[in-house]
């Protein structure tokens, strides 16, 4: 399985980005596909994840409310982020787990990332 995460750049504070991951193959349903994003000196960090066949979400708090997780097709997912603020600055990650799971160490496969950078 292969990942691909893509859509990241540069925007004001207030702006919105649309990041997307692209499965080499189709997700199974029962597959778990979360966002991660990781700060410079920072840990990774969970951001969001959806039970593939269901559609069940969860955010973390502090993006709750701004970003929305999605899919599209068998394969694709993406993270519409809105009202980006300057600590949303990161590299983002999409992964897939089997389970349910919040920290990155449950999750078997990683996208290369892709840079946000939110300037004030």
């Amino acid at each position: 399985v292969q990942l691909q995460a893509s859509g990241g750049g540069l925007v004001q504070a207030g702006g919105s980005l649309r990041l997307s991951c692209a499965a080499s193959g189709r997700i199974f349903s029962s597959a778990v596909m979360a966002w991660f994003r990781q700060a410079p000196g920072k840990e990774r960090e969970f951001v969001a994840l959806i039970r593939w066949g269901v559609g069940r979400t969860n955010y973390a708090d502090s993006v709750k409310g701004r970003f929305t997780i999605s899919k599209y097709g068998p394969d694709t997912m993406y993270l519409q982020m809105n009202s980006l603020k300057p600590e949303d600055t990161a590299v983002y990650f999409c992964a897939r787990g089997a389970q349910w799971a919040f920290q990155a160490g449950d999750y078997n496969y990683w996208g290369q990332g892709t840079l946000v950078t939110v300037s004030s």
